[in-house]
């Protein structure tokens, strides 16, 4: 078995649009074994669309197709697809009902548009979405069979999980492949890729993908269902190696769910006090459900002017080394722990660019904070890469890290563990 992935949408040829959806079907596919040949973003324009489907199914056994699912005009994918088999499209009166059900349920009466989400290919299985309103599809063909699946993630993953899987499962006659993960914060790839030169040596690098983004290294072992203990023993081996650079080891975990869990086991509260992330950290620290048990606010102190209504900051403090140092960003955690009350404080501040930067103090760089319960101070400077977005970013992953070893017990970073060639860090210090 071979696939092929086609991701329908206009928008996805613009500049505005990822697809993501795709490489979550392809995790899947991978966990079963099954290799990605080919892979395409079509318009939504039925000709191409039909046309971009018969040259898959002539080369691959399974086609998916994400995407134009939907209930407006541009939506063509169940027509493509039935114009490429050479069959019909059935209007289902159960779907109807089903579909009025659910916006029923929301108050609200189903445009007479939706009516041709229940349209159904000729002899295609109906795959419910307990997440939205367009059922997916699944026709088999004398070439193979073609998944027709939501563009929404959210609607996505349900029918990932429900329909495809289980469907991969059947049809490749075993389980997924066994899988692990393992979530590094703020080592940077190349040094990672030294650290881990002694796992190399023992274990080769086949099933041992690396993935990277600013600030986050995911590290994904699989291996064959029969060789479980051959995967433990792997991943015990990278976590022999990694340590505490290790925070998570299920695919979902973030950094912010890691300190949350943290903060909550310890019982102790945080607090933020940010310049140049603009709450960003505050931002995602609340993307967690339940955060409210431990986040308690922030305070987005832009300006010197609010440094000092808010945080207490010295006027003489700023005035003397800058709203970026040491001094200064030292003395906003442990104003945030006094004026908004947390146990725990992290401050920022920082010259995301892209202008205003100086010779001593160039775009990138950033001062961190972080104070503790007993208002014992960390801090750490970084110069970061990139443009003011991957600067903020990565300042945020960088501060977040910074308490979770805290929280752990984990040792004060070492600079030349963690500096890539284009990041300067200085010692944290107490």
């Amino acid at each position: 078995m071979q696939a092929a992935i086609l991701a329908v949408g206009s928008e996805l040829l613009g500049t505005d649009r990822l697809d993501t959806n795709s490489l979550r079907i392809t995790e899947s596919l991978h966990r079963f074994g099954v290799p990605v040949r080919r892979k395409a973003v079509v318009g939504d324009d039925i000709d191409e669309l039909a046309t971009e489907i018969t040259h898959a199914l002539a080369r691959c056994s399974l086609v998916i197709v994400t995407g134009g699912i939907g209930p407006t005009s541009d939506d063509l994918t169940r027509e493509a697809v039935a114009q490429a088999l050479g069959r019909k499209l059935e209007r289902q009166q159960w779907i109807v009902e089903d579909i009025r059900a659910k916006f029923a349920r929301f108050g609200r009466e189903m445009p007479d548009v939706n009516r041709k989400q229940a349209d159904v290919i000729e002899g295609a299985e109906v795959l419910p979405n307990r997440r939205g309103t367009a059922p997916g599809q699944r026709v088999d063909a004398p070439a193979g069979s073609i998944f027709l699946l939501p563009g929404v993630p959210h609607e996505l993953e349900g029918l990932v999980t429900g329909a495809l899987e289980p469907w991969l499962a059947d049809a490749r006659g075993r389980s997924a492949v066994g899988m692990r993960w393992l979530k590094v914060a703020c080592v940077p790839e190349s040094s990672l890729e030294q650290l881990i030169a002694p796992f190399f040596e023992e274990f080769g690098s086949e099933g041992l993908s690396i993935l990277s983004r600013p600030g986050e290294i995911l590290l994904q072992l699989s291996d064959g269902a029969s060789s479980e203990q051959g995967l433990a023993e792997r991943e015990e081996r990278l976590g022999s190696i990694l340590g505490d650079a290790i925070y998570g080891r299920r695919r979902e975990d973030s950094l912010e769910r890691t300190v949350g869990e943290l903060l909550r086991v310890s019982g102790t509260t945080v607090v933020t006090a940010e310049s140049c992330t603009g709450g960003l950290i505050a931002e995602r620290l609340t993307r967690v459900p339940g955060s409210s048990d431990y986040f308690l606010g922030a305070a987005v102190t832009y300006s010197n002017r609010l440094k000092t209504a808010l945080l207490g900051i010295d006027e003489a403090l700023l005035e003397a080394h800058g709203a970026v140092s040491r001094e200064v960003v030292t003395a906003m955690a442990r104003g945030a722990r006094g004026r908004l009350g947390g146990d725990w404080a992290i401050a920022v501040s920082g010259v995301a660019g892209p202008e205003g930067g100086s010779e001593d103090k160039p775009v990138g760089t950033v001062d961190l904070a972080v104070a503790s319960p007993s208002d014992e101070v960390r801090y750490l400077r970084a110069r970061f890469p990139g443009g003011r977005g991957r600067i903020r970013e990565q300042a945020s992953q960088w501060a977040l890290d910074m308490l979770r070893r805290w929280l752990a017990g984990a040792e004060r970073p070492d600079a030349s563990h963690l500096a890539p060639r284009n990041l300067v860090v200085r010692q944290a210090a107490r």
